[in-house]
């Protein structure tokens, strides 16, 4: 359950600071809460603003249309920060696969479930 309370504080310190990603980590606390805390997980299932991405990854494996969008953005800003800031070569390399790698993903994901 601590796992959870530690991922869940995490995304939503996302929420106000940029680089640190809210989605993976309010998923990770939701993963974490269905295995110790049946009421938290459903908190976080039903909650407002976090429940439609968790279900829509839950039963569908899939990023919405916005989502998809705003990880395309950030990690396009980041990438663009870390040129300007002149970070030193190999690690722009690491940096480019590893981003790249992140969206590729993000990208081949369904955006929602499947059209009756």
């Amino acid at each position: 359950m601590m796992g959870g309370f530690i991922a869940l504080g995490l995304g939503l310190l996302g929420v106000v600071l940029p680089l640190l990603p809210t989605v993976p980590l309010v998923l990770l606390a939701a993963f974490c809460f269905a295995r110790s805390s049946e009421r938290m997980h459903q908190w976080l299932v039903e909650h407002p603003r976090f429940g439609p991405g968790i279900r829509n990854w839950q039963e569908h494996g899939a990023i919405s249309v916005r989502g998809k969008r705003m990880a395309a953005i950030s990690i396009g800003l980041v990438f663009t920060l870390s040129v300007l800031l002149s970070v030193p070569a190999h690690i722009l390399l690491v940096q480019a696969v590893a981003l790249g790698g992140s969206l590729l993903f993000v990208l081949t994901r369904p955006s929602g479930p499947a059209s009756p």
